[in-house]
C-alpha cells in the first residue's frame, strides 16, 4: 500500500510542475502588464527582469508552507488518507482551474484558488467524517476565518485599488500632462525618488518579508526604523534620479523596470506557497506516515503536520526555475496580460470583450454625471483641465498601449497599496490590486472613450465576476474530486491525475496553435501601430481582401451544406450548420471591428474616398450571412419537425440553382485573387443572368403549385423561401463586386457589358 501512496505523492510532484507553468502564466500579469503596455523595454528585456526578479523570490524564499500544512484545516483530526485525498483534488483542481483562465485570457488569484480548494476538499471529507459517526463539527475541522479573509479582500482591493488608481493618475496627469517631456526637468527627480521609495518600502513590507536572510531580527529592526530608511531612500533616489536626468537617462524607464523586478519578487517569495505548498506538505505526511503509521492509512492522525517545515533549498531553486521557463515560453502569460493591456490601451485597437447591458447602463450614467460635473465647475477650470488631459500630445514608445508615466503610476501606487495593506494587516490580493489601479489610472487617463467604454467596462466586470466564479469553482470542483477519490480509493486518484495531464498537455498544445495564429495577424498590428500614415492602403486592402476571400469561401461551402442537408432530409448536418455560422458572425463582426480601426490609422483623404466602398463591401458580406441563417433556420425547422421532404422531382431544379450559386461565390473569390475591370463587369452580367433564372423558376413554381399533392405544401413554402433568399444573395454578391471594384479602382465604371449568360451546369 505504501508504494500506492509513493506512487501519489510523486503524481503530486509531477502536477506542481503543471501547477508552476499555469500560475505563473496567470500571475504574470501582476508584474508584467505595466512594463509591456508603456513598452519600457524590449520584450525580452522585460522578461529577463522579471525572471530575475521571479528566480530570486523563489530561491531566497523561506519555505514556509504553513497554509497548506494547517491554515485551512486541523491535521490532527485527519488520517493520513484523508489528507492524500485532499491534496490530490486541490492539484487536480488547481492546475484545471488556472488552465481554464489562461485559455480565456483571464487573470485571476493563485491564493483564491487554494484557498477554496483547500476549503472545498476539506468541507466534503468533514461531511463524510461526521456522515461516519465522528462526534467533531466543522469548527472543529475548518479554519474558515482564511476564507472569509480572502473573500474580504477581493472587496477591498477592488474598492480601494480602483479609487486610488483614478485619483493618483488624475493628479499626476495634471501635474505632468500627456506631453511630460517639456515638464520633467525639475519634477522628474521628485517624482523618481518618491517611485523608488516606494518601490523599496513595498519591498521590506512585503517583497522580501518572507525571504530566508529576514529573520525575525532583521524585521524588528525594519520596523523600529522604518521612517529614517524611507527618509534616507527618498533623499538618495531624488539626487540620483536628477542626477540621471542629467545624464540623459530616461528616468521614467528606470521606474517601470525597478517596479517590475520588485513585483516578480514579491510574487514568486510570497506565492510558491500557491503552488508547491500542497505536495510539499503531501511529502510531509507520506514520510510521518511511513515512519510512524504502522499501515494504518485510515486510522493515523496527522498531528505532525502542526509544527512548521522548511523547504530544501533544491526544491526552491528548482521551482524558481521552472517559473522563469514558464515566464519565457508560455504563450498563455501573454495572452492574460493582452486582456488588461489591451482593456488599459489609450489608443483604439481589437477589444476582445463585446457589450452588456450592465455596460451600457453604467456607461450612460457615467456620461450623465461627467455632463452635469461639467456645468457646474467654472469653464475657466474645465478648459484648464482638458488642455492638461488632451490625448492629441500623448508621448508613446511605438506600438505602446500607455505612456511611461501610467505605466510608472501603475507599478509604484499597486506597490504601495500592497505594503500599506500589509502593514495594516489588511488582506489586499496582488493580482486584484494591480488589476484595478490598472483600470482606474487608465479611466483617469479618459482611455475609456466613448467608442470603447462600453466594451471595456464588460471586460472589468467580466474579470471581476471571474474572481468569484474562481472561489465557487474551485470550491465546488474541489468538492467533487475528493468525494469521488475518497470513496474510489487510490485507483480513482491515479485515473484523475493522468487525465488531468492529457488535458494540460492538448491544452498547451491548442495554445500554441493560437499563438502561432495570433502572431500571423502581423499585419492587422503593422497598420495599427504605423507611425506613419503614408503607404497604408495597400496594406489595408490586402487585409480586407484575405478575410473576404476567406469568408466568401465559408460562405460557398455553406451554401452547399445547407441544400445538400435540405434535400436529403439530414436535421442534424443543419444544426451543426447553425454553430458554423453564429460563429463565423462573430469572427466576421471581430473583423469589421479591426478593419474599422485599421481605416482610421490610414491618411484622412483615402479614408473618405475608401470609406463608403468599403462599408458597403462589408454590410454585402454581413447580408450574405443574414441569407445563409435565414435559409438555414427555417430548413432546419421544417426538417426537425419531420415534415415531407422536398419531391424528387425538384431536385434537379435546385441542383443546378445550387451550383451556379457556389460558382459564382467561387468566381467572385477568384476575381479578388486577380482583379481585372472587365472580369468584375462580366461576373455583375452574370449575377444578373442568375436572378433572371431564379425569377423564373419562381415563376414556374408557382404555376406548378395546383398540381401537387397539397400534403406537399409546406415543404413547397419552403423551397420557395430558400429561392427568394438565394436571389437576395445574388443581389449582395452583385453589390459586393461593385464595392470590392470601386475599393482596387476609383474610377471603375459599372455599366453591365453585353455577355454571353452564364453556363448552367
Amino acid at each position: 500500500m505504501e508504494t500506492v501512496f509513493l506512487f501519489v505523492i510523486i503524481f503530486l510532484f509531477i502536477l506542481a510542475v503543471f501547477d508552476l507553468m499555469v500560475g505563473v502564466s496567470n500571475d504574470a500579469v501582476n508584474f508584467l502588464n505595466s512594463a509591456i503596455g508603456s513598452k519600457a523595454a524590449p520584450f525580452k528585456r522585460v522578461i529577463i527582469v522579471a525572471s530575475i526578479g521571479v528566480f530570486i523570490g523563489a530561491a531566497m524564499s523561506n519555505g514556509m508552507m504553513d497554509i497548506a500544512r494547517h491554515g485551512i484545516f486541523r491535521p490532527e483530526y485527519f488520517s493520513f488518507y484523508d489528507l492524500i485525498c485532499i491534496f490530490m483534488a486541490v492539484m487536480v483542481t488547481d492546475v484545471i482551474l488556472l488552465d481554464v483562465f489562461n485559455t480565456l485570457g483571464m487573470p485571476t488569484s493563485t491564493t483564491v484558488s487554494m484557498v477554496f480548494e483547500l476549503l472545498g476538499a476539506t468541507f466534503v471529507v468533514a461531511i463524510i467524517k461526521m456522515a461516519g459517526g465522528s462526534e467533531l463539527g466543522f469548527s472543529e475541522l475548518l479554519n474558515t476565518e482564511k476564507a472569509l479573509s480572502v473573500i474580504l479582500g477581493i472587496f477591498l482591493s477592488v474598492a480601494i485599488a480602483f479609487f486610488f488608481g483614478t485619483v493618483v493618475q488624475a493628479i499626476t496627469r495634471l501635474i505632468f500632462s500627456f506631453n511630460y517631456r517639456s515638464r520633467l526637468k525639475w519634477k522628474i527627480g521628485i517624482f523618481g525618488g518618491l517611485c523608488l521609495t516606494a518601490i523599496v518600502y513595498f519591498l521590506l513590507l512585503k517583497g522580501a518579508k518572507d525571504l530566508v536572510f529576514m529573520t525575525p531580527e532583521v524585521k524588528d529592526w525594519i520596523k523600529s526604523n522604518t521612517l529614517l530608511i524611507v527618509g534616507a531612500c527618498l533623499v538618495f533616489f531624488t539626487l540620483l534620479m536628477q542626477l540621471l536626468y542629467i545624464l540623459k537617462v530616461n528616468v521614467l524607464k528606470v521606474i517601470v523596470l525597478t517596479g517590475t523586478f520588485s513585483l516578480a519578487m514579491a510574487f514568486a517569495g510570497n506565492d510558491l506557497v500557491n503552488f508547491i505548498g500542497v505536495p510539499l506538505s503531501g511529502l510531509s505526511s507520506f514520510a510521518d506516515y511511513s515512519a510512524n503509521g504502522a499501515g494504518d492509512a485510515h486510522g493515523y492522525l496527522m498531528g505532525a503536520l502542526n509544527g512548521p517545515a522548511q523547504t530544501p533549498i533544491y526544491i526552491l531553486i528548482g521551482a524558481g526555475l521552472i517559473m522563469v521557463v514558464a515566464l519565457a515560453k508560455s504563450p498563455k502569460a501573454r495572452r492574460v496580460t493582452k486582456t488588461e493591456v489591451g482593456l488599459g490601451s489609450q489608443q483604439g485597437g481589437e477589444e476582445m470583450f463585446g457589450s452588456s447591458r450592465l455596460s451600457r447602463g453604467i456607461v450612460r450614467l457615467s456620461i450623465r454625471i461627467v455632463e452635469g460635473t461639467r456645468r457646474l465647475l467654472p469653464q475657466r477650470m474645465m478648459k484648464w483641465i482638458d488642455r492638461r488631459f488632451n490625448p492629441q500630445e500623448t508621448i508613446m514608445e511605438q506600438g505602446a498601449a500607455f505612456d511611461l508615466i501610467r505605466g510608472s503610476v501603475n507599478l509604484v501606487l499597486a506597490g504601495a497599496l500592497i505594503a500599506l495593506g500589509t502593514s495594516l494587516k489588511l488582506p489586499l490580493s496582488t493580482t486584484f490590486v494591480t488589476f484595478m489601479v490598472a483600470m482606474g489610472s487608465s479611466l483617469a487617463d479618459r482611455a475609456w472613450g466613448r467608442e470603447s467604454a462600453v466594451f471595456r467596462v464588460t471586460g472589468v466586470i467580466s474579470v471581476i465576476g471571474g474572481w468569484f466564479i474562481t472561489a465557487g469553482a474551485a470550491f465546488i470542483c474541489a468538492g467533487i474530486i475528493v468525494m469521488l477519490m475518497h470513496l474510489g480509493g487510490h485507483w480513482v486518484m491515479l485515473a484523475l491525475a493522468v487525465v488531468t495531464i492529457v488535458i494540460i498537455v492538448r491544452s498547451n498544445r491548442r495554445s500554441i496553435a493560437d499563438a502561432k495564429e495570433e502572431n500571423g495577424d502581423l499585419l492587422f498590428q503593422s497598420i495599427v501601430n504605423s507611425d506613419s500614415k503614408e503607404n497604408l492602403w495597400p496594406r489595408l486592402m490586402l487585409y480586407i481582401t484575405d478575410h473576404q476571400q476567406d469568408y466568401l469561401g465559408f460562405a460557398a461551402d455553406a451554401y452547399s451544406k445547407i441544400t445538400y442537408a435540405f434535400i436529403s432530409d439530414n436535421s442534424g448536418m443543419l444544426g451543426k450548420m447553425r454553430g458554423r455560422l453564429e460563429r463565423q458572425k462573430a469572427v466576421m463582426k471581430n473583423m469589421r471591428r479591426k478593419e474599422t480601426l485599421c481605416l482610421r490609422s490610414i491618411d484622412r483623404r483615402e479614408a473618405l474616398e475608401k470609406n463608403t466602398w468599403f462599408h458597403l463591401s462589408i454590410n454585402c458580406c454581413m447580408g450574405i450571412m443574414y441569407n445563409l441563417i435565414r435559409i438555414n433556420e427555417v430548413c432546419r425547422e421544417h426538417c426537425a419537425d419531420n415534415l415531407l421532404p422536398l419531391p424528387e422531382h425538384y431536385h434537379d431544379g435546385y441542383s443546378r440553382v445550387c451550383l451556379r450559386m457556389e460558382t459564382l461565390l467561387n468566381d467572385t473569390i477568384a476575381l479578388t485573387q486577380d482583379y481585372t475591370p472587365e472580369g468584375a463587369r462580366m461576373l455583375r452580367s452574370g449575377c444578373d443572368h442568375l436572378k433572371d433564372s431564379l425569377a423564373t423558376l419562381r415563376h414556374d413554381l408557382h404555376q406548378s403549385l395546383r398540381e401537387d399533392n397539397p400534403k406537399a405544401m409546406s415543404v413547397i413554402y419552403v423551397y420557395i423561401n430558400l429561392l427568394e433568399e438565394t436571389q437576395e444573395m445574388v443581389s449582395s454578391v452583385r453589390k459586393y463586386i461593385r464595392a470590392y471594384a470601386k475599393l482596387r479602382d476609383a474610377d471603375f465604371n459599372s455599366r453591365s457589358l453585353p455577355v454571353p449568360a452564364m453556363a448552367e451546369a
